[in-house]
C-alpha cells in the first residue's frame, strides 16, 4: 500500500482523501488538523471512522477539501476516510456501515422560489 485515495461529499463540500503508511498525522488543506478544525465536536466527527476501525496511528492522511461550511466539510472528510479504510481492508466495512459512515448524506439546500421569501415559506395570508 503506497497511496490510497477516495472522495467524500456532503452538502456542497467535496473532500479528496489520501492515505499513506505513517504515524497518524492528519493535514487538511496544508494545515494541521486541529488548526483547521479548532472545535472539538468537529474534530471527533473527522476521527470517528478511524476509532471505529481502530487504526488511529497507522496512517498519515492528507486531505484537500473545498466548498460548504465546517460541518459539511467535516462530514465529507468522514465519508472519504471511511471509504479509504474499506479500500485498505474489507474487514472494516461492517463496523463502518453499522455506524452509517459509508452512506452519502444526499440532503442539500432547496432553492428559493420566485414569489416567496424562502424556498417554501409564504407571505402572511390575509382574507380581507
Amino acid at each position: 500500500m503506497e497511496n490510497i485515495n477516495s472522495v467524500g461529499r456532503r452538502k456542497s463540500s467535496t473532500a479528496r482523501v489520501y492515505f499513506t503508511k505513517g504515524s497518524g498525522k492528519i493535514t487538511i488543506n496544508g494545515k494541521e488538523f486541529t488548526e483547521y478544525f479548532p472545535m472539538k465536536t468537529v474534530q471527533t466527527t473527522v476521527l470517528d471512522p478511524l476509532k471505529v476501525a481502530e487504526v488511529e496511528n497507522l496512517y498519515d492522511i492528507k486531505i484537500n477539501v473545498m466548498g460548504g461550511g465546517f460541518k459539511g466539510q467535516a462530514e465529507a472528510i468522514r465519508l472519504g476516510i471511511a471509504r479509504s479504510l474499506v479500500k485498505i481492508n474489507e474487514d472494516h466495512k461492517k463496523p463502518l456501515k453499522d455506524k452509517k459512515y459509508l452512506t452519502r448524506d444526499a440532503r442539500e439546500v432547496e432553492r428559493k422560489k420566485f414569489g416567496k421569501p424562502k424556498a417554501r415559506k409564504s407571505f402572511q395570508f390575509s382574507k380581507r
